[in-house]
C-alpha cells in the first residue's frame, strides 16, 4: 500500500515551512474544534482529540496533500440532532454512542470506496463549488458574530442567527466587543505589514495572557473555560458496545451515520477538488474515501466522534502555508503536546478571539475573483454558483451540496438537450461556419450540412426532428439532400432511433435523400444494433462530409440537375480544411 501520498515528495526546503504551517494551524485550529464539540454535545477535550490520531490516519491513507480531516461543523451538528432523538439508548452514553457512530461511518465510507463511490465528486462542477464554498463561508461568519459582539442568539440558523445579532447591537458586551476589535485590527495590521508572520498564532497567545493576567473572565469576556488533560485512551468499547445493541438501535444509528457519510463523501471531495485544481495537484476520490475511513476508525478508537474533511479549516492550513499533509501531521503533533502539558492556560482563551480567528478564515473561503470571473464568462453559471451559496446560507451545509450536484448534472443535461446544432455554410473566407437552422437555409442549393452538437436520445430526438423538418420548408422543398454531420454524435438510444426512421420515411416521401456523414465507430454500432443502418441505406452513410459532398454532386451531376458546380468544387475544397 502506498502511503502517506499526500505528504511526498517531501524536500527539505519545504519541511520547515511544512511544521511552521502546522504549529501555526494548530494555533487557530485548536480553539475551533473545541467549538465544534461544544456543537456536537460532546466533552470540550474530544474535539482536540480529532486533530490526533484522525489526522495521522488520513495522512497516511488519504490522496489530498491540502484536505484537513477533523470535527466539522457540518457532521457534528448532524451528530448532535441525530443523538437527541435517540432517548431508548440513552444509557450507553453519548459519548460511547458516538464511537459507535464515527465506527459505522467508517465502516460504510469503507463500502463507499470498495464500490468506487468516488466518482460522485465528478458531478460537482467548479462553478458551483465556488458557489458552495462562499455559502459555507457566510454561514461560519455569521454564525461566529454573536461570539464577536457578545450578543446570545439561540437559534441555528443562519439568517435566524443574523436577525438576532442585529436585533441585539444595542445590548453587545462592550468588553467583549473592544477585544474582539483590537484582535481583529491587530491580524489585519500584521497580514499587512508583516505578512510571513503568523498572525492568529500571534493573537492566540497574546490573547490567552491578557486574558490571564487582567481576569476577563471577571469582567464578564466569556472564556472556553477547563480543558481536560492527557492523551486519549484507545479502546474498542464502540465495537463491543455495538455487538451488544439489538437490530432496532443499530438502525437508529446507522440512520445517522449514513447521513454523516454522504456529507462526509461529498463535502471532503469538493474541499479537496477545490485545492487540488488550484494548485494543480491531482487527487483520488477512491484513496481519499480510504483515508476518510481510516480517519473516522481512528476518532472512534481514540475515544472522539465523526470527522470530515473540512472547508475552514483546509482554508486555515492554506493560509497558513501549508503544502502537505506535513503540515496536517506537524498539528497533530503540537495538539499531543498541548493535551499533555498544555490545557492549563489554553481555559483563558476568550471565545471572542476564537470567533475573530473563524471569521476570518471563514471570510477567505468566499472567492469573489472567481464569482466575478465566473459572472463576466458565463452568467448562467454565475446564477448557480449564486443559487448554491444561498442554499447553503439559508437551508444548510448538507442541502447545499446535493442541490450543487444536482445543478451541476441539470448543466450537463441541458447542453445535451439543447447543443449546438445548425448549418454549415461557407462564409467565403475558406472557411465553415454554423448558422442557425432556418427555412431556405442551405449549404449550397439542393443540399443541407446539418451538425448536430450531441449524442441523440429521447430528451432531444424531438428537437432534432424539428430541426431537420424546419430546413426542407417550405414544401414541396428545393432541397435535395440532408447530411447530417454526426461527429459529435456519441450515442443513439432506442427513442431516438425510432425518430430518425420516422424521419427517413417523412424524408424519403418528399423526395429528399437523408445521409449521415463522419459517424463514429460507437455511433455506427448504435445504428447497428436499432436497424438505423439498413433503414438509412449503408450507401447513405460516410466516413467524410467530402464524400457525402462527391455523392451529391455525382447525383446532382446524373439527373442534370444545375447546383451550382463551381460554388460546390469551393465547397468540397473547404470541407478538406474543415476535416483537416
Amino acid at each position: 500500500m502506498n502511503l502517506f501520498r499526500g505528504l511526498r515528495p517531501l524536500q527539505r526546503a519545504d519541511a520547515a515551512r511544512g511544521v511552521l504551517a502546522g504549529i501555526v494551524l494548530a494555533a487557530m485550529d485548536i480553539p475551533q474544534v473545541l467549538g465544534y464539540a461544544k456543537i456536537a454535545g460532546m466533552p470540550l477535550v474530544t474535539g482536540l482529540y480529532s486533530l490526533l490520531l484522525p489526522l495521522v490516519a488520513f495522512a497516511a491513507f488519504g490522496s489530498s496533500r491540502y484536505l484537513v480531516v477533523a470535527a466539522d461543523s457540518a457532521t457534528a451538528a448532524i451528530f448532535a440532532s441525530g443523538m437527541s432523538g435517540m432517548k431508548p439508548l440513552a444509557e450507553v452514553g453519548h459519548v460511547a454512542l458516538a464511537g459507535v457512530v464515527a465506527l459505522l461511518t467508517a465502516g460504510i465510507l469503507l463500502m463507499a470506496r470498495l464500490l468506487r463511490l468516488g466518482f460522485i465528486a465528478d458531478f460537482l462542477s467548479r462553478t458551483v463549488l465556488v458557489g458552495f464554498l462562499a455559502g459555507v463561508g457566510l454561514q461560519v461568519a455569521i454564525s461566529v458574530l454573536s461570539e464577536m459582539l457578545g450578543v446570545p442568539v439561540n437559534s441555528r440558523r443562519t439568517v435566524v442567527q443574523l436577525w438576532e445579532v442585529l436585533h441585539g447591537l444595542p445590548r453587545a458586551h462592550l468588553p467583549t466587543l473592544a477585544v474582539s476589535a483590537t484582535v481583529l485590527g491587530s491580524v489585519l495590521l500584521l497580514r499587512r505589514v508583516a505578512p510571513k508572520l503568523p498572525g492568529a498564532l500571534v493573537a492566540v497567545i497574546a490573547a490567552i495572557a491578557a486574558s490571564s493576567t487582567l481576569d476577563f473572565a471577571g469582567h464578564g469576556i466569556a472564556t472556553i473555560g477547563p480543558v481536560a488533560g492527557g492523551l486519549p485512551h484507545l479502546s474498542l468499547s464502540g465495537l463491543l458496545i455495538l455487538r451488544g445493541m439489538s437490530w432496532e438501535e443499530v438502525e437508529l444509528l446507522l440512520t445517522v451515520s449514513i447521513s454523516c457519510a454522504v456529507i462526509i463523501l461529498t463535502q471532503s471531495a469538493a474541499t479537496s477538488r477545490i485545492y487540488a485544481a488550484k494548485h494543480y495537484e491531482q487527487v483520488s476520490e477512491n484513496i481519499d474515501l480510504l483515508g476518510l475511513s481510516a480517519a473516522n476508525a481512528a476518532s472512534a478508537l481514540s475515544g472522539g466522534f465523526v470527522v470530515n474533511g473540512s472547508p475552514t479549516q483546509t482554508a486555515m492550513m492554506e493560509l497558513a502555508g501549508g503544502q502537505s499533509q506535513l503540515a496536517q501531521v506537524t498539528t497533530a503533533f503540537a495538539v499531543g503536546i498541548v493535551l499533555l502539558f498544555l490545557t492549563g492556560p489554553l481555559q483563558y482563551l476568550p471565545t471572542c478571539v476564537l470567533g475573530v480567528v473563524v471569521f476570518l478564515v471563514a471570510l477567505h473561503l468566499i472567492d469573489l475573483k472567481g464569482l466575478r470571473e465566473i459572472r463576466g464568462e458565463s452568467p448562467q453559471e454565475y446564477a448557480l454558483a449564486v443559487m448554491t451559496a444561498a442554499v447553503v446560507l439559508l437551508v444548510g451545509v448538507e442541502q447545499g451540496i446535493v442541490l450543487a450536484m444536482v445543478l451541476s448534472l441539470l448543466r450537463v443535461v441541458r447542453h445535451s438537450y439543447h447543443p449546438h446544432s445548425g448549418v454549415l455554410v461557407a462564409d467565403g473566407t475558406g472557411a465553415w461556419k454554423l448558422v442557425p437552422v432556418a427555412p431556405n437555409v442551405a449549404t449550397e442549393p439542393g443540399l443541407v450540412l446539418y451538425r448536430f452538437g450531441a449524442a441523440l436520445f429521447y430528451a432531444n430526438a424531438g428537437r432534432f426532428l424539428e430541426e431537420v423538418s424546419c430546413v426542407v420548408q417550405p414544401m414541396p422543398s428545393a432541397v435535395r439532400w440532408v447530411v447530417v454531420d454526426a461527429e459529435a454524435m456519441t450515442h443513439v438510444d432506442y427513442t431516438a432511433s425510432r425518430v430518425v426512421m420516422q424521419l427517413k420515411s417523412d424524408l424519403t416521401h418528399a423526395g429528399i435523400e437523408l445521409a449521415f456523414a463522419r459517424v463514429p465507430w460507437d455511433l455506427r454500432s448504435d445504428f447497428d444494433r436499432h436497424h438505423l443502418t439498413e433503414t438509412i441505406g449503408p450507401a447513405r452513410i460516410f466516413n467524410r462530409l467530402h464524400d457525402a459532398i462527391s455523392a451529391f454532386e455525382g447525383m446532382a451531376s446524373e439527373s442534370g440537375e444545375n447546383v451550382g458546380e463551381t460554388k460546390l468544387d469551393s465547397a468540397i475544397h473547404q470541407v478538406d480544411l474543415f476535416e483537416g
